[in-house]
């Protein structure tokens, strides 16, 4: 695969990720109060994430900062993964995996650097874009979540140790197109790992040059 195809990726990735995210963040209420039920098992809810992975956040001040930095930093290191990939004419499945997890980096990190001081607050009403009063300042925006799949919840059974008894939620979790692309190159990395990293052949990389 060429690396326009792995831009492509890319490109198309951010711009769905984008699109929904304004499109919620300027349409929905934060909370209950803008929820819409699809189904069953899939809701559309839009919360916002301050910090990392299900909502942890770095304490202190500089917490919020310090993570997008962090996170600007770790794009430039997958780009020059997939430049280097790329250049040596790795697999497919490696490239596509790479174009995942950074399409999905680089998106969240837009919200984190951009959405502070375009937006305001989602909070009882709706939000408004290139607001004159933005909740935030550069590189502490929060990042927008809407896709929900509460696939199951109830009472664990009681014969399960330490949780029995307890009420469970599977899952929980409330995430974003971004995120979905990062899970899944991720996971083409550990289901095809031997496919992923094989060695090219002299051949077979001359003929794909």
């Amino acid at each position: 695969m060429s690396l326009r195809n792995s831009i492509l990726i890319i490109t198309i990735i951010i711009l769905f990720d984008q699109f929904f995210k304004i499109y919620i963040k300027t349409n929905f209420i934060y909370g209950e109060a803008g929820q819409i039920d699809v189904a069953s098992w899939f809701k559309i809810l839009l919360i916002e994430n301050e910090g990392m992975a299900w909502g942890t956040k770095i304490p202190g001040e500089y917490g919020k900062l310090f993570l997008t930095v962090f996170r600007i930093l770790a794009v430039f290191g997958i780009g020059y993964w997939l430049y280097d990939a790329n250049t040596k004419h790795s697999s497919n499945y490696l490239l596509v995996a790479i174009s995942l997890i950074f399409a999905g980096a680089l998106g969240n990190i837009i919200d984190s650097v951009f959405y502070g001081v375009i937006f305001d607050d989602s909070y009882g009403h709706l939000s408004t874009l290139f607001s004159e009063n933005p909740y935030g300042t550069w590189f502490h925006g929060k990042v927008v979540d809407m896709l929900y799949f509460p696939i199951w919840e109830g009472t664990l059974p009681n014969w399960i140790p330490i949780w029995g008894g307890q009420p469970f939620k599977f899952f929980n979790a409330i995430f974003n197109i971004a995120d979905m692309a990062i899970s899944t190159g991720v996971g083409i990395l550990i289901v095809f790992n031997k496919k992923a990293f094989a060695k090219k052949t002299i051949v077979e990389s001359y003929r794909r040059s």
